[in-house]
């Protein structure tokens, strides 16, 4: 199992994973829905949920891209920053 990246985190593991610098930072985010609970019954986070999660807080998934494809969306981000130019 040596090299395996674990996807259940511990909240330091989380916290560490996130860029947080503490724990209090962590459960700042939590609270401020920027992060989501531990799985429900346990004391891990799912590594995926909160790629999703960040994923959501940065802007790089909304509600109207979420459902693309990865072209999809590289196309659209690619479009806005065009017009934006």
């Amino acid at each position: 199992m040596h090299g395996l990246m674990k996807r259940g985190l511990t909240k330091q593991e989380a916290a560490d994973y996130c860029g947080c610098n503490t724990l209090a930072a962590f459960d700042r985010w939590q609270q401020k829905g920027i992060v989501p609970a531990a799985i429900p019954g346990t004391n891990r986070w799912d590594r995926k949920a909160l790629d999703a999660a960040l994923d959501r807080a940065s802007g790089l998934v909304t509600e109207s891209n979420q459902e693309l494809t990865p072209y999809q969306r590289w196309k659209a981000e690619n479009a806005r920053k065009t017009e934006a130019a």
